[in-house]
């Protein structure tokens, strides 16, 4: 396992934008991209009765919304792996080449970079 401090620096921001997001909520994930023009968006899970949506889905909604169009990298911080829906929302607008980080909620990395499709 390795640690966020070998992430790059702007990879470590997303760790430390995602951590905000869920410490500020209590939520069960937290999450963060990053654009093709280096634009980020934090995210945490949300859970309403009426509504239920993954911090990382909220965080590619957040850059769709925005206008981005791409990613470079997604910072998931969980205890689960990401969700097959989740990797075929960041494939669907990052296509194959996007950093794909899972750390769990303190940020400690639990798997090497990889692509939404690994």
């Amino acid at each position: 396992m390795s640690g966020p401090a070998e992430l790059s620096a702007e990879d470590r921001k997303l760790v430390t934008l995602a951590r905000s997001a869920q410490a500020r909520t209590g939520a069960a994930e937290g999450a963060a991209v990053r654009d093709l023009d280096g634009r980020t968006y934090a995210a945490a899970t949300v859970a309403l009765p009426s509504l239920s949506v993954s911090a990382l889905g909220v965080c590619v909604a957040m850059a769709v919304s925005s206008g981005a169009r791409g990613l470079e990298a997604a910072v998931l911080l969980s205890d689960t792996d990401i969700s097959a829906t989740d990797r075929a929302a960041l494939r669907d607008l990052g296509g194959d080449a996007v950093a794909v980080h899972v750390a769990d909620p303190s940020g400690r990395l639990r798997t090497p970079p990889n692509t939404p499709e690994e």
